[in-house]
């Protein structure tokens, strides 16, 4: 695929993408590897823009350069948005409140903290994304599983082959020290690669996933 096909297929796709305002973003393709730039109104339509070209076939990477600029300049104050987080992480059940801590500067939120889980730190981040006045999220919770680690390789490899988004053939699991994975090997798009990823997390005892994984069309 050419590089202006190419272009021509992301724009469709944020065009097509209704939680996305494109009007102000633009996009640059250089060998597969796509860059936007522009601003949106919000974080989570930073978001969205940025998932709707991973779905795009034939990106192999994205440099995200889109800034959040809040519509009403300057709403909320940092006083009144840490305490709108810490509401919305109190009232999210999959998410363990007391462990998790909140910081905020000019609407940039940072989460730190352990969790027992991945998905735990990924839904934290997931609950305050669409909040009004939310520029940013640093996602700096770390996992630290409960749960021991028994034959982490094998449960992710038997959890690839059921995927039927993934071509476990082609793919490479490492386990380091029991919890630590190397993901090695190619896949076909950013949703298989996203795939995998989920389900080395998903393995009891797995502390940190490396995904090395290179996407070929």
């Amino acid at each position: 695929m050419n590089e202006l096909k190419l272009r021509d297929d992301i724009l469709d796709e944020l065009a097509y993408e209704p939680v996305v305002d494109a009007a102000h973003i633009g996009v640059a393709v250089d060998q597969k590897v796509v860059t936007l730039t522009g601003h949106v109104n919000s974080y989570a339509q930073k978001l969205a823009a940025i998932a709707a070209v991973r779905r795009v076939k034939g990106v192999h990477g994205i440099a995200d350069e889109i800034d959040v600029v809040d519509p009403m300049q300057g709403g909320a104050s940092d006083d009144d948005l840490v305490k709108r987080v810490m509401t919305l992480l109190s009232w999210d059940s999959v998410v363990p409140f007391e462990d998790i801590q909140v910081t905020v500067h000019s609407g940039l939120v940072t989460l730190t903290g352990k969790v027992n889980w991945q998905y735990q730190k990924s839904s934290a981040e997931g609950a305050i994304r669409r909040l009004a006045g939310v520029r940013a999220v640093i996602n700096n919770i770390e996992v630290e599983p409960h749960a021991e680690a028994d034959n982490v390789k094998g449960k992710i490899e038997a959890a690839l082959k059921r995927h039927a988004e993934v071509e476990a053939r082609d793919i490479r699991v490492t386990v380091r020290d029991d919890s630590e994975v190397l993901l090695d090997g190619t896949v076909h798009s950013f949703g298989e690669k996203i795939a995998v990823e989920d389900a080395a997390w998903s393995a009891p005892g797995v502390k940190s996933v490396k995904d090395r994984l290179i996407i070929v069309s």
